[in-house]
C-alpha cells in the first residue's frame, strides 16, 4: 500500500477493516476519536455496533455522521451508494453484508 494515494490506502483500509467489524468496533471508536469531523468515521461506527446489536449507539453514531456531512448522503442507502465506487463484485459483496447490513439496522432507509 506504499505507493498508493493517501485516500486510496484510507478506502482500502476502511474495506479491510469492514469485516472485522461483527467483532471488534473499538478501532472505529479510535478513528472517530482521531477524526471526530469526518462523517465516515461515524457511519462505520454506527454499522458496526449495529451489527453487534447495539442499536441506541449505532443510531446515536448514524445521527453524527449525518450532522457532519452537510449534505444527504448518509440519509438513505441509495444516497450513500451514488458517491461510492465500490469496484467488483467481491468488493460490493463485503459492502452489502458489512456496512449496509449494518447501516440498514441502525435505522437507514433504502431510498
Amino acid at each position: 500500500m506504499g505507493d498508493r494515494p493517501p485516500q486510496r490506502r484510507g478506502r482500502l483500509r476502511d474495506r479491510r477493516v469492514l469485516g472485522r467489524a461483527r467483532r471488534r468496533p473499538i478501532g472505529f471508536v479510535d478513528a472517530a476519536v482521531a477524526d471526530p469531523e469526518n462523517p465516515r468515521r461515524y457511519a462505520l461506527l454506527a454499522s458496526a455496533y449495529a451489527l453487534r446489536g447495539q442499536t441506541n449507539h449505532a443510531a446515536a453514531e448514524l445521527a453524527e455522521a449525518r450532522r457532519l456531512s452537510g449534505d444527504n448522503r448518509y440519509s438513505s442507502i441509495a444516497s450513500l451508494k451514488v458517491g461510492l465506487q465500490l469496484g467488483v463484485p467481491k468488493v460490493r459483496a463485503l459492502f452489502e453484508t458489512t456496512l449496509f447490513a449494518g447501516l440498514r439496522k441502525a435505522g437507514m432507509p433504502e431510498e
